[in-house]
């Protein structure tokens, strides 16, 4: 018994001995956790590099755009071939996928040699072998009358400028093809398919194995957004946010990039971390000085660095008794093979003395103990270095997410991570150590990267079909020049009849005077209230005037709720409630003795019949207040104050927000002659002649019409622009079948035209995996304001994912796109449309004047107008086109509705004053 102890520690003292001989030897292989945060840190660098246009041409990991957008949701179905060239066999394969809910597929394969002649050969006769291999493969499946898609595994790097077309960069893994490099391959497979005329195949997009590796694993699992290959080449893909790619237009969701990592260090970036057997084994190869971190790395490589150490130790007289054999002299006789059979640890030293035998070595037991740790060293080199390049990415990928804990998979392929006894566990250990704020799954590739670009064109297959269905949704949208120039001067039309006195019971732009005669002069002065009524909220200002040299305007003013029972309720209950606030305001502020001159803003559709008279035409932005429409509303507030008893007030103007915004331009710029509203609602106003105003006495002059354009198009003129999804928001409305131009136009029903086509593109399952949330079902839940923030350009995709998630909408990076596209859509219209109606009136301000060419200022107010993204710019744009003789200044209004309203009392106490005198 204690000879077998002794034999024991013998044994275990004699392989300590042999470990810690090799690991002095091999010192600099053996890489800390620092030196891997090191590289992680130069890899990461190097990614950012090849992601910049001025710097990818130096970058030596070049980051390559693949043109996968999307990766597999489970909807894909069809039939699909593909073949994939890049390794030592090359294979022909047909892939169903079946969209039966349970993301299932159904792969048939065959193998084919890559001869020497073929792989060393022409490129013509490269594709042509492939072709003859792919009909081989049809006729044994019966396929080839079938006219199929097919996606093309092509397993080297390449620039590719669209999904179906890359030119090959640069040979790797030993092929030497003549005549291909710089050239598009797609072109050259479908040339040489087309010499058979039993095929029938379509090649729909070309990507790489790692590529096709992320996609396979992708289908299996939605996490899966990194592909990796370790095998005989090694490289890794992964999902990178558009905006962060300079070399593709566009800044919109995702793109698949290639890493094409394998030359990581050819600028000398890893010299410090290359030991003499990495310059020796790169001075051997077929491509000396190029893909030097593949060289650490790859299997193709790892058995001849083990022989090159074995070698050199052998001849240092530290194994084999000093013995060189011709097999330590051979190039590659050492595989990978044998290196993961030595490094079978529980089959003890028994695999290692029957391959160094074979080899003709004759180890002794220290030889084989010393040959096994060779190997670990080295391919624990290939998995940390491997780790640490992994791991870079898998935080960019965090950083981009602005996550603080990423969950993401890896889908993995190669025979070095398949077939090495411990490579997956070192690598997934050490991976884990580095990023310790990552959980990652590592997900094995069943079916190789084949079926990889077969799910690619399934993919391209489904997007290009729901691009279809969207762009037909959407197509209605789309408003050609002379789409608006018809709906400018339909416009022009209903502006004549509105103006005129037989015409203007049936005009649906009512054209209301106001009974403002002028603007403002700088002459005005004094202390003025004003009260304004348009929206869910009140506000009652205090409003100092002062003229002459130190001319300004002073404002104070409190804001207060309209609830929505008293939006609705009685019309004495509404004015009550605007007389208690008033009261508020006039006790906060000091003045409730005081007689002051008060304008009264007032933003719904009145008919004036004089400046201090307004009958409500009709309510409208949701307001339904009983007993009011008909009615004086200044007779109604007078009434209501008379009834608190407690203050009295000289209400000298009743005004529209959109008169008091141009007032208040006015105020600054003498030639704004126009007020313009976008927001909740959306209307125009501007200065007419008089004598073109037939239900108006006098010719003299000019007066201000507040043009209720929001009424446009309620007699059926514009039905043939208005979109199902614009008839649902109609119906749905409070004042269904008014308000027609408004409801396209304005705040208060683009969120709810968006929500509509939502739900149509739910329903037809392009969105939301198609699945109609409860929130999405409610009306109202989708306010403009949200519009205004997805379509910010300054957004990333994710932000846009969260605003979704806030309102119940849980999405992908793809919904995402998709709602985007569908809020630019709808907004766009709008803008558009409200530019064909202001470039009507310009173009009546310019015939107006008769002059060939006008130059006028328009004032602006409103929340669309001010802080969508791109609302005013579209607009602007719309009016320069239609209306290319006039020459118009955009002004924004700075409280039109608060300071407007004072301006309009102010004047027109001036011009009473001057008419007495």
């Amino acid at each position: 018994m204690f000879a077998v102890h002794l034999l024991a520690f013998h044994f275990t003292k004699l392989k300590e001995d042999q470990i810690k001989k090799v690991d002095r030897y091999l010192y600099h292989m053996r890489l800390s956790d620092d030196v891997l945060l090191d590289v992680m840190a130069r890899f990461r660098a190097e990614m950012v590099k090849g992601l910049g246009r001025d710097t990818n041409s130096t970058a030596t990991v070049k980051m390559l755009p693949t043109f996968v957008r999307s990766l597999p949701d489970g909807s894909e179905k069809g039939d699909f071939l593909a073949v994939d060239l890049g390794g030592s066999q090359f294979r022909a394969l047909e892939v169903k996928v079946f969209n039966d809910g349970k993301q299932s597929s159904q792969l048939e394969s065959k193998f084919y040699p890559t001869p020497k002649e073929v792989i060393q050969g022409s490129g013509t006769e490269l594709f042509n072998y492939v072709a003859d291999c792919l009909l081989d493969f049809m006729e044994s499946k019966n396929l080839q009358h079938k006219k199929l898609p097919l996606g093309f595994t092509f397993s080297f790097p390449c620039k590719q400028t669209k999904l179906e077309e890359g030119a090959l960069l640069a040979w790797t893994k030993h092929f030497k093809v003549r005549g291909v490099q710089g050239t598009d391959v797609v072109s050259s497979l479908r040339k040489a398919l087309q010499k058979h005329k039993d095929i029938d195949v379509d090649v729909l997009a070309m990507v790489n194995d790692t590529v096709g590796t992320m996609m396979t694993c992708g289908y299996d699992d939605p996490r899966c957004e990194v592909g990796l290959i370790i095998g005989t080449g090694t490289n890794a893909c992964y999902m990178e946010e558009m905006r962060h790619i300079d070399l593709v237009e566009g800044d919109e969701g995702r793109m698949c990039i290639n890493t094409e990592w394998g030359a990581f260090g050819d600028d000398g970036a890893l010299d410090d971390l290359r030991t003499e057997f990495d310059r020796e084994l790169d001075l051997g190869s077929l491509n000396p000085g190029k893909q030097l971190f593949e060289k650490m790395i790859s299997s193709l490589y790892v058995g001849e660095l083990v022989r090159l150490i074995l070698l050199k130790m052998t001849k240092e007289g530290l194994l084999f008794n000093g013995k060189v054999s011709t097999a330590l002299l051979t190039k590659d006789k050492i595989e990978m093979k044998h290196v993961c059979a030595m490094e079978k640890y529980k089959e003890g030293l028994s695999n290692t003395k029957e391959i160094l035998t074979e080899l003709n070595l004759f180890p002794s037991e220290e030889d084989c103990i010393a040959v096994q740790h060779v190997c670990t060293i080295v391919s624990f080199r290939s998995a940390n270095l491997c780790a640490a390049a992994l791991a870079a990415i898998l935080t960019r990928l965090r950083e981009n997410k602005k996550v603080l804990r990423l969950r993401t998979t890896v889908g993995i392929d190669g025979g070095l991570y398949k077939t090495h006894p411990q490579y997956p566990k070192r690598l997934h250990k050490v991976v884990r150590r580095l990023v310790p704020n990552c959980d990652v799954r590592f997900l094995l590739s069943q079916s190789g990267s084949a079926k990889g670009a077969a799910m690619v064109t399934a993919v391209a297959y489904r997007l290009a079909a729901q691009r279809k269905q969207i762009d037909a949704v959407l197509a209605p949208f789309l408003l050609s020049l002379d789409t608006l120039r018809e709906v400018k001067n339909k416009m022009r039309a209903e502006l004549e009849y509105g103006l005129k006195r037989e015409t203007q019971a049936s005009a649906t732009v009512k054209m209301l005077p106001t009974y403002v005669c002028g603007t403002p002069d700088g002459t005005e002065s004094g202390k003025f209230l004003a009260l304004d009524l348009g929206g869910t909220n009140f506000r009652v200002l205090l409003v100092k005037i002062r003229s002459g040299r130190r001319r300004s305007v002073q404002m104070y003013n409190k804001i207060f709720a309209i609830p929505l029972e008293i939006m609705q309720g009685t019309g004495e209950e509404l004015f009550d409630h605007i007389v208690q606030c008033i009261a508020d305001f006039l006790e906060y502020m000091g003045i409730k003795g005081a007689r002051l001159p008060l304008g009264f803003t007032f933003s719904f559709p009145c008919r004036q019949a004089s400046i201090d008279k307004g009958t409500l035409v009709g309510w409208t932005k949701g307001f339904k207040a009983t007993d009011c429409e008909g009615e004086d509303v200044v007779d109604m507030l007078r009434e209501a104050i008379r009834r608190r008893n407690e203050f009295d007030l000289d209400i000298v103007a009743v005004v529209n927000d959109t008169v008091g915004t141009m007032m208040t331009c006015g105020y600054e710029d003498p030639n704004c002659e126009i007020g313009l509203i976008a927001g909740t609602g959306s209307n125009v106003c501007y200065m007419e002649d008089m004598k073109n105003i037939e239900i108006v006495e006098g010719n003299e002059g000019k007066m201000c019409i507040n043009t209720e354009w929001g009424g446009f198009g309620d007699n059926g003129c514009i039905d043939n622009i208005r979109t199902k999804y614009d008839k649902q928001v109609d119906e749905g409305s409070l004042n269904a079948g008014k308000q027609r131009y408004e409801k396209m136009t304005s705040g208060m029903y683009l969120g709810e035209i968006v929500r509509q086509i939502l739900i149509d593109l739910t329903k037809q399952g392009l969105l939301f995996r198609g699945q109609i949330s409860e929130s999405l079902r409610k009306r109202g839940i989708f306010e403009t304001k949200f519009l205004s923030q997805i379509e910010s350009d300054r957004l990333a995709l994710l932000q846009v994912r969260r605003i979704l998630q806030q309102l119940g909408l849980d999405s992908t990076c793809e919904d995402s796109i998709i709602v985007k596209e569908v809020c630019g859509a709808v907004s766009r219209r709008a803008a558009q449309l409200c530019g064909a109606g202001l470039a009507a009136i310009v173009e009546k301000k310019r015939e107006n004047r008769g002059v060939e060419h006008l130059q006028i200022t328009v004032g602006v107010d409103g929340t669309l107008y001010k802080l969508h993204p791109h609302f005013s710019r579209v607009l602007q744009e719309t009016v320069r086109e239609l209306a290319p003789q006039c020459d118009v200044t955009f002004m924004l209004s700075e409280d039109g509705s608060g300071k407007g309203a004072a301006l309009i009392t102010a004047v027109a106490k001036r011009l009473h004053n001057i008419g007495r005198k």
